[in-house]
């Protein structure tokens, strides 16, 4: 028999992405300028980053990458453990435990790396991994990969939670859960979560990646903001890339628990260290986080003022007071009539569909940020509300023709 064809595969793959409406493509930013962006040669307004502070350009943080490049050069040049780690990586680990209040934190290459690395290094064959449904693509393959039991409770449900972990109840266990979920935007129930592993011996894990710098008491995130600390939440992870403007990301938390991790944990020993001029420019934009705190506010003005904007013109959101309110469009064309529309009005607001989202659940994942003005907010709203008109229009059409 004939060894099967890669090519044919891929084809085939390709070919039924193409049927299902799932291509997907990359767009080429050649500018930005706060909110506004040049793509593939046209003037944006983007809805669909994670600058959700507003510091990825800001002059202090460019400022200090350029100052450390000067000085330490563009690379990170070894591990860690090997001649890596730089001075400016251990000020940043120092800064980010003193805002979140932890012990200690350590640095990673990039939020998928941090989990991989936790779930690997804390569980293995016969441990459990209890997860909520929607938690993010890198903490469910980190379980896959540690060959633990992966177990997943409905989204948000303490009570299933509970219901997993009695499902393996000899071993050891970790309860994960993103802290604000990516694609809806809503908040995790912390507290119920940390009953629940305090009731059954568990180690809560929190992913803060859209938590930290924006939630919480001065930016502290999701589990601050629930009144939880180090001893219900021994572990959690804050990335450097989303309301910080850099890249990277942090797990901060127990000093046993981070003291193992950075002697065992294969993502942080075998792999190069961030740039220390990457690492400058994170400290400074945690500095700005900490201490800024109208950016918070003017940030949670522009997610009030689209709620109120949006709920006048008749779209149903998802229930979110974070940055993130996804409008869920359902079918695949329809979210992406509505993109392409919303496009052509000067507002770049990504088609997200599945399987990065389950089944008819495909949506416009509208993102805000404290660079984004009122007028502009408006703007979007109303641009929203033809591009549902259209996308209806074009619905009813297809439907007479077909």
């Amino acid at each position: 028999m004939a060894r099967p064809s890669w090519h044919e595969r891929i084809e085939s793959a390709r070919t039924q992405r193409e049927a299902d409406n799932r291509r997907r493509v990359r767009r080429s930013v050649s500018q930005r300028d706060g909110a506004r962006c040049e793509v593939d040669g046209r003037k944006l307004l983007n809805f669909c980053g994670n600058d959700y502070l507003g510091l990825a350009q800001h002059f202090a943080v460019v400022g200090a990458l350029q100052d450390a490049a000067s000085r330490d050069g563009a690379g990170g040049i070894g591990s860690h453990l090997v001649c890596g780690h730089h001075a400016f990586h251990d000020a940043l680990e120092k800064e980010l435990a003193d805002w979140l209040g932890t012990p200690r934190a350590l640095l990673f290459g990039s939020g998928y790396l941090a989990n991989l690395a936790v779930v690997q290094s804390l569980l293995g064959d016969g441990d459990i991994c209890v997860q909520d449904r929607l938690n993010h693509a890198s903490l469910i393959d980190a379980a896959r990969l540690a060959g633990c039991h992966l177990r997943r409770y409905p989204h948000a449900d303490p009570e299933g939670a509970i219901r997993q972990l009695r499902s393996v109840p000899d071993s050891i266990a970790m309860l994960a859960t993103d802290g604000v979920f990516s694609m809806d935007g809503d908040i995790a129930p912390l507290k119920d979560l940390a009953l629940v592993t305090r009731v059954q011996n568990a180690l809560l894990y929190v992913d803060d990646a859209h938590g930290v710098g924006v939630l919480g008491p001065d930016g502290r995130g999701s589990v601050a903001a629930a009144g939880l600390g180090v001893e219900q939440v021994p572990l959690q992870l804050a990335t450097l890339g989303k309301a910080l403007g850099g890249y990277g990301a942090v797990v901060a938390g127990n000093e046993a628990l981070i003291e193992h991790l950075s002697e065992t944990a294969r993502p942080y020993i075998y792999t190069t260290a961030l740039p220390p001029a990457q690492a400058a420019a994170s400290l400074a934009a945690v500095k700005l986080a900490r201490k800024e705190h109208w950016r918070r506010e003017k940030l949670n003005e522009q997610i009030a003022r689209f709620r109120d904007g949006a709920t006048r013109q008749g779209l149903v959101l998802m229930p979110s007071d974070t940055a993130i309110q996804p409008l869920i469009c359902g079918d695949d064309l329809r979210a992406l009539s509505m993109s392409r529309s919303l496009e052509a009005a000067g507002f770049w607001v990504a088609a997200i569909r599945p399987p990065t989202v389950p089944e008819g659940r495909a949506r416009l994942r509208i993102t805000l940020s404290a660079l984004h003005t009122s007028s502009e907010v408006d703007g979007l709203v109303a641009a929203l509300a033809k591009a549902r008109d259209r996308a209806e229009a074009e619905a009813r059409i297809a439907l007479l023709s077909g």
